[in-house]
């Protein structure tokens, strides 16, 4: 019996005695085994080679005549036996459960995210007496949405902020198209967006699935119904119900941006700026170069125009125009982004390395120059994969490389493994066109040779155009005069310019006559530099209120927040 005993030790490690006593029991007068064990052993460790689970096993023995009768004519067992802890978890066999490798749940312990608690009498708190909502059935479905992005903190939910989705998931609460039971958190209804946006940038398409109850009693038109709960600024486009297995980032092949500026930011820098200095004094340490002369250039030119104030430069400035030369310039220049690159200078938080930073962009497309009151405004189209964080980046080098003469190649450098800072563009230019959906939009149209447009499998294709009069009379309306009306009124990209022409350090010496990245400009990680450029949180913003009595945030320096992968990852669009 005791080398039976020994025997299933050794064959049959998958038993879990741990924190159990075991208990041996044979008969010392009947047995036949020449080697009996004594009546009681002490701890001992097992043998070596034995399973990790069995070491340092205790292992008693009753005395014998209380075992006799009950070991007599029985077999042995596989059944556990009751442990003396009450609720402990245990397996199909009915072994308690190890937890060992497992992170202790503290949070919301026995009760399900979103849910409220229950008394002893298993009625939630806060429960009238009466009988509850029937519950009406969800369908997976992709919003077409439309947003001025002034006065929210960008497009994704956020707790205690104004965002886009945190405004458009309350409406759709109030209007019956989430229920109750799932409005205190949007994860239940499986809330997901195509591109995300910076705050206060604008979206004249953008499409967030989730599920929703699309018959909603006593509503016609849920979607009107949900317009009439959302401000003026945002606008559901349309409803399309979409496969249950969408995923509105992950289906997304594309995303359409729209940068818009006025065209005196390709000026050259003022005379005597620190710029200028800056980037005389470099351009004298190379050989064989012509530095740009910013004073021969006849907006500079002009008498009085060195010791002018900003106020006189800015109305200058407003009259000014572009030369067909100079809008060819750009449109070389932009031929650079096209394709794939490694666009780690153009966002923050990445290394060089990490291959997300490998994009896509199918075509930038610039437009001829269009005057809008006194001043003339260019827009340029970015039809890209997707956009990593703070990739307007990319307007940055585009204007500063053509308006200093620095040569185009200079993109080529940004995408190598020196990092270098690139100032972002101001936020009031930015718009998201629309996402595009060609994949998912080619699958279902397959699904849906044989089908009816009555049929509950069929499922129509996203399609932003269908939406185009009311998607260009809301741009117009909400975005495109408010765009400009800012822009007279405090004149961003002025004071954006004027902020780059200050600077007299080395951060930005890779605008130079060869275009090469120098090593004074190379960041070095965890390295401490002197007179770095620092960013101005006011260009972030697209809405500004009066001055009176309201601080600047002029002298407001923006502050780098780390952001982990995962975190970067779920800000990009």
């Amino acid at each position: 019996m005791w080398r039976l005993f020994q025997y299933t030790l050794h064959r049959a490690p998958q038993l879990t005695l741990c924190r159990r006593n075991i208990y041996v029991m044979y008969d010392l007068q009947g047995s036949e085994q020449p080697h009996s064990p004594p009546a009681k052993r002490p701890v001992t460790e097992m043998q070596a080679g034995s399973s990790e689970s069995f070491k340092r096993m205790r292992i008693e023995h009753e005395e014998p005549e209380k075992t006799l009768h009950s070991t007599e004519h029985e077999g042995p067992s596989d059944t556990p036996a009751a442990d003396t802890k009450q609720g402990k978890p245990r397996d199909a066999a009915g072994w308690a459960k190890s937890r060992r490798g497992k992170a202790k749940d503290t949070k919301n312990k026995g009760r399900r995210r979103g849910t409220r608690n229950q008394d002893k009498d298993g009625e939630k708190e806060g429960d009238e007496q009466g009988p509850r909502a029937p519950r009406l059935p969800k369908r997976q479905s992709a919003l077409l949405i439309g947003f001025c992005g002034t006065g929210c903190n960008g497009m994704q939910i956020q707790p205690d902020v104004r965002t886009i989705e945190g405004v458009l998931f309350d409406a759709l609460v109030r209007a019956g198209a989430v229920s109750s039971d799932n409005a205190d958190d949007p994860v239940k209804v499986n809330l997901g967006r195509a591109a995300r946006t910076d705050a206060g940038v604008h979206a004249a398409g953008n499409l967030v699935s989730m599920k929703l109850i699309t018959a909603i009693p006593g509503v016609e038109d849920w979607v009107a119904r949900v317009n009439e709960e959302l401000p003026q600024e945002i606008r559901v486009w349309g409803s399309v119900r979409v496969q249950n297995s969408f995923n509105a980032r992950m289906s997304c092949d594309s995303r359409k941006y729209t940068y818009f500026f006025p065209s005196y930011l390709l000026i050259p820098p003022k005379p005597e700026s620190g710029f200028q200095r800056a980037y005389e004094k470099h351009a004298q340490s190379m050989q064989g170069v012509v530095p740009l002369d910013a004073s021969a250039h006849c907006f500079w030119s002009a008498p009085d125009s060195h010791s002018s104030t900003p106020m006189d430069d800015l109305l200058r400035k407003r009259s000014w125009r572009i030369s067909s030369d100079q809008v060819e310039l750009i449109r070389q220049t932009a031929n650079k982004f096209e394709g794939t690159h490694n666009f780690h200078n153009f966002t923050i938080g990445r290394e060089f390395g990490d291959r997300s930073n490998q994009r896509h962009m199918w075509k930038i497309e610039i437009s001829d120059p269009a005057v809008y009151g006194d001043t003339e405004w260019i827009s340029v189209l970015f039809h890209g994969q997707s956009f990593m964080l703070h990739q307007r980046k990319m307007m940055s080098a585009l204007i500063l490389s053509c308006r200093t003469g620095t040569p185009s190649q200079v993109i080529d450098e940004l995408y190598g493994p020196r990092v270098v800072m690139i100032p972002k563009m101001p936020a009031l230019g930015l718009l998201l066109e629309y996402p595009i959906f060609d994949s998912y939009n080619k699958k279902v149209t397959s699904n849906n040779e044989k089908l009816e447009p009555s049929h509950p499998d069929y499922r129509p294709e996203i399609d932003f155009e269908k939406h185009r009069e009311s998607i260009d009379a809301f741009k117009q309306t909400f975005i495109y005069d408010n765009m400009r009306s800012i822009e007279d009124r405090d004149g961003v990209f002025d004071a954006w310019v004027r902020s780059i022409d200050s600077y007299g350090g080395d951060d930005l010496l890779y605008l130079n006559p060869k275009g090469i990245i120098p090593a004074a400009a190379v960041i070095k990680k965890g390295e401490k530099r002197e007179n770095s450029f620092k960013e101005k949180r006011k260009f972030d913003l697209t809405s500004f209120p009066d001055k009176q009595g309201v601080p600047t945030l002029e002298d407001e320096e923006e502050t780098e927040s780390k952001l982990n992968k995962s975190r970067l990852e779920d800000m990009e669009g």
